[in-house]
């Protein structure tokens, strides 16, 4: 039985990922014109998803620039979301926290 606090931390983690996913599809979107970003509702979601990934991407991005256009930082953050996600699981089973 998973820890409730690990439990907690790991779907919070999952949602994180949800978010980040939203963020590139809106900046994909955004780049090819499809969305209209004069839109006070897309504005507003475009605010919250920068709000909530940028502080992340931008850590990632000062250690791996953007090769070629092509920004990885958020590839990197599903790889510390998921080992974050393992070792949490992996030290609750183990330790019982």
């Amino acid at each position: 039985m998973l820890n409730p606090i690990a439990a907690l931390l790991i779907e919070v983690l999952e949602i994180y990922k949800w978010i980040v996913i939203a963020a590139v599809i809106v900046s994909w979107l955004t780049a090819f014109n499809v969305i209209n970003v004069h839109n006070n509702f897309v504005r507003t979601l475009l605010r919250i998803l920068m709000t909530l990934t940028e502080p992340v991407f931008r850590q990632i991005r000062r250690v791996v620039p953007p090769i070629g256009g092509l920004d990885l930082s958020p590839i990197i953050v599903f790889v510390i979301i998921w080992f974050l996600q393992y070792s949490i699981t992996w030290l609750s089973f183990r330790y019982g926290l």
